[in-house]
């Protein structure tokens, strides 16, 4: 019984032994990297970067992925919402990564990359070290930490000054607004969102290092690259194609149509209320409370997460959170505070100072918010106009 217990305890040593000595990749081995057209959603609309490890000796075919994360609700969005969400590198067998965009109709190109025996093993290491779990873990920002930026990282941090990376498809650098917008379409939602939430932090241009954020530069990248002087890309090849689709959206679901149709309701609403010495307090509440709920979520965005790119957010100029608080006084109230008068001027300087900044391109808006502005400040000059002026009793 003794030595049956030996027995098992030395074959549990040498099995651990195994396991704990390094996996080394053979001559016939390659490292590539995998990039991922868009999608329809917008989790997607960026693309994706990946590597791929091959060694047909040893029976190899793996992807190693700096974009995964848990998906925990309602815990994601309260991390997502203040940047503090973690991503992690995930492992994935090839055909399995190559099927599941294959279904989600994405492209993915792979990009086999010119590197020694010895220089894979030293990324391979560097990879398998990261996909440990106390390591595979890490802050994501959406600019500066992604499972784009990490490619180059990766590489870097393994190859040293045999890498140069030069720039010659870059010639003038974009904003990361603009560089961002390169993968929406201007009339979305989505776009207009983004344009709402990020700060004047994302207009400053980009390094032409930074533009790798986005996986498609880092696809550019690597073909403007070079190791020990020779190319570091040594064969392109299309893994998966996708099928082309329609894009757009239908005229009545955009922003560009809402913000126009706003912008009517408010000034012909505004002109019967002019011409009959009377207010709609349904619209007034309508305007005031939705722009309160933005600018409270704005200054949330600012101030109380560790977002880089949604401080110094100017949106805020024209909705005030204070605005919430306002829609309900304006509800309530027969004959509106003395104060609301001043209040009002300082939201048309507000307003007048985003087209200000807008014009020297400290902060670029949504071109959509003109419509909501033109709005806004037609209804604004009214108020100023009407409110203590005795109103013509009415159904609110």
């Amino acid at each position: 019984m003794q030595l049956k217990k030996i027995a098992i305890l030395l074959l549990l040593s040498f099995s651990a032994l195994g396991f704990s000595q390094e996996m080394l990749l053979s001559p016939l081995s390659k490292i590539s990297l995998l990039t991922v057209g868009t999608g329809d959603e917008l989790y997607s609309s960026f693309g994706h970067s990946a590597f791929r490890i091959q060694d047909p000796s040893i029976g190899i075919d793996r992807i190693y992925d700096y974009g995964g994360f848990d998906f925990d609700p309602p815990a994601f969005y309260l991390k997502f919402a203040r940047g503090k969400l973690n991503y992690r590198m995930s492992g994935y067998k090839t055909d399995g990564f190559l099927e599941a965009y294959r279904r989600e109709n994405r492209w993915v190109k792979e990009q086999t990359l010119n590197l020694s025996q010895a220089e894979r093993n030293k990324i391979f290491a560097f990879l398998q070290n990261n996909y440990r779990v106390e390591n595979r873990y890490y802050l994501y920002d959406f600019l500066f930490d992604n499972c784009a930026t990490k490619i180059p990282e990766v590489l870097k941090e393994g190859l040293g000054d045999k890498l140069k990376f030069n720039y010659p498809h870059i010639q003038n650098p974009f904003t990361f607004r603009q560089l961002i917008h390169q993968n929406l379409d201007e009339n979305a939602w989505a776009t207009f969102g983004i344009d709402l939430a990020l700060g004047a932090i994302i207009d400053r241009k980009a390094t032409p290092w930074e533009h790798q954020f986005l996986p498609l530069y880092v696809d550019k990248q690597m073909t403007n690259t070079t190791i020990n002087g020779e190319a570091f890309v040594t064969k392109e090849e299309l893994l998966v194609t996708a099928k082309p689709l329609e894009s757009g959206s239908p005229l009545l679901l955009t922003p560009l149509f809402w913000m126009i149709l706003l912008m009517l309701v408010v000034v012909v609403i505004t002109y019967f209320d002019h011409k009959n010495n009377r207010r709609n307090k349904g619209l007034d509440f309508v305007l005031f409370f939705s722009t309160g709920a933005v600018g409270l979520l704005l200054f949330f965005l600012w101030f109380m997460t560790d977002h880089v790119f949604t401080k110094a957010n100017f949106n805020l100029l024209w909705a005030f959170p204070f605005n919430l608080v306002l829609a309900f006084i304006l509800l309530k109230s027969k004959v509106a505070p003395v104060w609301v008068k001043k209040y009002l001027w300082i939201l048309l300087i507000g307003m007048a100072i985003t087209g200000i900044l807008w014009l020297f391109k400290i902060q670029i808006f949504s071109p959509l918010i003109i419509f909501l502005l033109v709005a806004l400040g037609i209804r604004y000059l009214f108020l100023i106009h009407s409110l203590g002026i005795s109103e013509r009793p009415q159904n609110t």
